[in-house]
């Protein structure tokens, strides 16, 4: 029997090459992972070692990549014991790695209308595929949509980009974003200064509104953050009917599917049936799983 997972899933000892404190106990963390980094795909995850002293390692999605310098970069916010001491970890320092794993997003030309949706700590595999969606050229129009209810990981800018069917005022971007040529607009209910004031998906549905029947078609979501967000992004594909992916976020033993301490019901032909998100997923299409 083929083993799918056999020679894709690697265990490196990385380098610590960058790691920066921002507002909200978050940290994005870069490390030298050149195994991992070539074979990294947007919405996989990495099991990572958080402390020498705490043998249970943590999972991490994959935020952005450099297959040519060998490095892998995660968005994280300490959370608890471990992440608190994954925190604690210094530029040269090296941390024991375990990736990619999970499967990734599909997306398909037919389809160039990318509407990238993500929320705290569900922002990384967002990055990680509009990131992807550029390197071809020419062949997709993402859109990409961020939420956060503590300070975002970088400093919000105003968007070169007019977007229709944005309430007035909401033209807070991404940097990096703006840096890709990818529109991106923000939400948060902290009052900061051109966000959307309210939910990712009302600024969802905002700009598909706007959209004439033509363009719809062409719309795929993909979706990551915490369980409310992703449930209102599904009822929401369903209104405009849409393909909808979303990334799961569980607590993970092993990751590698031995222990199934995070399946989740899933609707498939034949019935319910419980799926591991570490292997089975952490993709799913979203009604199979709302």
């Amino acid at each position: 029997m083929k083993k799918s997972h056999r020679n894709t899933i690697f265990i490196e000892d990385s380098d610590v090459i960058e790691h920066e404190a921002f507002p909200g106990n978050q940290f994005i963390l870069r490390v030298h992972s050149p195994q991992i980094a070539a074979k990294a795909e947007p919405g996989q995850f990495a099991h990572i070692s958080c402390h020498k002293l705490l043998p249970l390692r943590r999972p991490l999605s994959i935020m952005r990549v450099n297959k040519h310098a060998g490095w892998i970069e995660f968005l994280y916010k300490v959370v608890g014991q471990g992440t608190k001491l994954l925190a604690q970890q210094i530029v040269g320092e090296k941390i024991s790695i375990m990736g990619p794993i999970g499967n990734s997003f599909e997306y398909h030309m037919d389809k160039p209308k990318a509407l990238l949706i993500g929320g705290g700590v569900g922002i990384p595999p967002m990055v990680f595929l509009a990131d992807k969606l550029r390197e071809i050229k020419g062949a997709y129009d993402p859109f990409v949509i961020m939420g956060s209810e503590v300070p975002f990981p970088f400093k919000p800018v105003p968007s070169k980009y007019m977007v229709p069917g944005m309430p007035v005022g909401v033209i807070a971007a991404m940097p990096l974003m703006e840096d890709w040529d990818i529109p991106s607009r923000l939400a948060s209910q902290q009052d900061i200064p051109g966000c959307h004031n309210g939910y990712v998906t009302e600024v969802a549905d905002n700009w598909l509104q706007q959209l004439a029947q033509e363009q719809l078609k062409q719309v795929t979501i993909f979706a990551c953050g915490p369980h409310p967000m992703l449930e209102s992004v599904a009822v929401l594909a369903d209104k405009y009917h849409l393909p909808c992916h979303v990334s799961l976020e569980e607590f993970m033993a092993c990751a590698v599917g031995g222990c199934a301490g995070c399946v989740v019901k899933v609707q498939t032909s034949a019935g319910e049936a419980m799926k591991r998100v570490c292997v089975d997923g952490p993709i799913f299409d979203s009604r199979t799983v709302f």
